[in-house]
């Protein structure tokens, strides 16, 4: 089976930032942030990028949808401690399939990479099922934002 790549662009222009400061339960008794705790991260990321650019959960149940995370990588690169403050960095990738992927980046306070990581969400209506296009309001956020002509 030929497997092909997928076509996508990551929309550096939508990227946000947002700051946490790591708490003392989401270490581990070395004071080493526990691996679990980056996918929550993520979602923070991802909450602040929604918030940003009009693309809430509560925004898109609003439309009936809903978007559960179907896969998420996440890349550790250097330990995080408690205390530490970090910017957690988050980019939409445009894609012309059914489905959001963001890319994150997690940022220490000396500027180095601690972990990378993304999320792939896909779509379903009212009733659970899923979307294999866009859904409207999906396309009118791409336009609005300058993904789609």
């Amino acid at each position: 089976m030929i497997k092909r790549k997928e076509q996508f662009n990551e929309a550096t222009d939508l990227t946000v930032t947002h700051e946490i400061r790591i708490r003392f339960n989401e270490t581990d008794p070395l004071g080493i942030v526990w691996h679990g705790n980056y996918i929550t991260y993520f979602e923070d990321g991802r909450e602040a990028f929604g918030r940003e650019h009009g693309l809430t959960y509560l925004d898109i149940a609003a439309t009936g949808y809903t978007t559960p995370i179907v896969k998420s990588t996440c890349e550790h690169k250097l330990s995080l401690r408690y205390g530490d403050v970090v910017t957690i960095e988050t980019t939409v990738v445009d894609t012309p399939a059914a489905k959001m992927i963001y890319r994150f980046k997690i940022i220490d306070d000396k500027g180095e990479v601690a972990c990378t990581g993304e999320t792939t969400q896909v779509f379903l209506d009212k009733d659970g099922n899923l979307m294999l296009t866009n859904p409207p309001f999906y396309e009118e956020w791409k336009r609005k934002v300058g993904l789609l002509k």
